[in-house]
């Protein structure tokens, strides 16, 4: 019987995965662009994070420079001290100068630390925003695929439901195409058939055989003249 039992809640687990994997699915650019939207919060306050890291590195070296000028201010000191011959006091000096040493090796250290994590941190944003950037034109291309299918697919949609309306309009362009056809072969025809029988027809004839010319020819013209002129 357990196994039965056993049987039946991984199915029931199975259906329950699929029904989530189906709503993920279903809602799965709204979720992606949220995940990017977190993504870019999370960056920008790990940008601010890093400007304070970067702040107390500026400090820390600001610090053992500061130190740097006390040491040697307290060298000259000791040095002075030594010149006239009060070694306690350049004794006293000298413990000063080991506290500043101290302190300095102590700034120096945080400074290489922050350097070290300062770095760190930039490759880590920088790989972030790398990745957010590819996320971003992933969740482009399937915007723009999404909204060519929904597209297409409503055109067939539309194309379906309106098949009979839409071969009737296209059979009623049939017709006006093959009237506008028989007009333009009428008219052609109707040139045809007066050029062939009236009178400009057998004029286009007669100039084509060189009998008939439609220009006055001056020449010619000149020539009768003389002709008719009585000598």
């Amino acid at each position: 019987m357990s196994s039965v039992f056993d049987k039946l809640w991984t199915a029931l687990r199975g259906g329950a995965r699929e029904i989530g994997d189906a709503i993920v699915d279903a809602n799965g650019i709204r979720i992606f662009e949220q995940e990017i939207k977190d993504a870019t919060d999370n960056i920008a306050t790990a940008k601010r994070s890093l400007t304070e890291v970067m702040a107390r590195k500026m400090q820390a070296v600001r610090k053992v420079a500061e130190l740097g000028d006390a040491i040697t201010q307290n060298e000259r000191f000791a040095t002075q001290a030594l010149e006239q011959n009060n070694e306690a006091l350049a004794l006293d000096v000298a413990g000063k100068i080991a506290g500043l040493e101290n302190d300095r090796n102590e700034q120096a250290a945080i400074v290489t630390r922050l350097d070290h994590q300062i770095e760190q941190l930039k490759a880590h944003i920088k790989k972030a925003e790398k990745l957010i950037a590819d996320h971003e034109r992933e969740l482009a291309i399937v915007r723009t695929t999404e909204s060519v299918q929904k597209a297409t697919e409503q055109v067939v949609e539309n194309v379906a439901a309106n098949n009979s309306s839409l071969n009737s309009a296209r059979d009623s362009l049939e017709r006006i195409k093959k009237r506008q056809e028989l007009k333009q072969d009428q008219m052609a025809a109707g040139e045809l058939l007066d050029s062939e029988l009236g009178d400009q027809g057998l004029d286009a004839k007669l100039e084509a055989a060189g009998i008939k010319g439609t220009k006055a020819d001056a020449a010619a013209i000149l020539a009768r003249l003389k002709a008719a002129k009585p000598s």
